[in-house]
């Protein structure tokens, strides 16, 4: 897996493939910046650096992410969220922290993507397994309109902080 920056003097990208579960939110936000036909696939200078937090921070995983040398970077979502998506992973919205069983950090961000079929190889983190394994959800547990939110925190009536 690879973790790669992309930089300028206003922003810097970061990139975690281990983290990425394709949604495509990147490419179809900003795709002058995010091409996966181009190399490298991040342009940081086909778009300003408000242009390209706003799109990172549609990443429902966390594998985008930015730091502003600047000025300030993203902020945590006012109150932590988690969506269950359609045959899918838990997104996670937040001030997140996973810790293992003994109490050490694995990882902490603002947007995750975990796995709720058990099979990723990735573990917590979403690897897509959920589809070659075939993981559907239970439907009563699981609302259409979910499915239409923006982002986990775009979600009304959800969660506490």
């Amino acid at each position: 897996m690879a973790e790669r920056d992309y930089r300028t003097d206003e922003i810097v990208v970061h990139w975690d493939s281990s983290r990425c579960v394709h949604s495509g939110i990147c490419l179809r936000s900003l795709h002058n910046v995010f091409n996966l036909q181009a190399r490298p696939w991040v342009d940081v200078q086909a778009a300003s650096a408000d242009e390209i937090a706003a799109a990172i921070e549609k990443c429902p995983s966390g594998a985008l992410s930015y730091t502003r040398p600047d000025g300030p970077g993203e902020a945590p979502a006012e109150t932590t969220t988690i969506v269950p998506t359609r045959d899918g992973p838990l997104y996670v919205r937040g001030d997140v922290e996973v810790r293992d069983a003994g109490g050490a950090l694995l990882a902490a961000g603002y947007r995750m993507a975990l796995c709720r079929c058990g099979h990723s190889q990735n573990q917590p983190f979403c690897d897509l397994s959920h589809r070659d394994v075939g993981f559907t959800d239970n439907p009563l547990v699981i609302e259409d309109d979910r499915q239409n939110a923006a982002d986990p925190s775009g979600v009304s009536g959800r969660g506490t902080g």
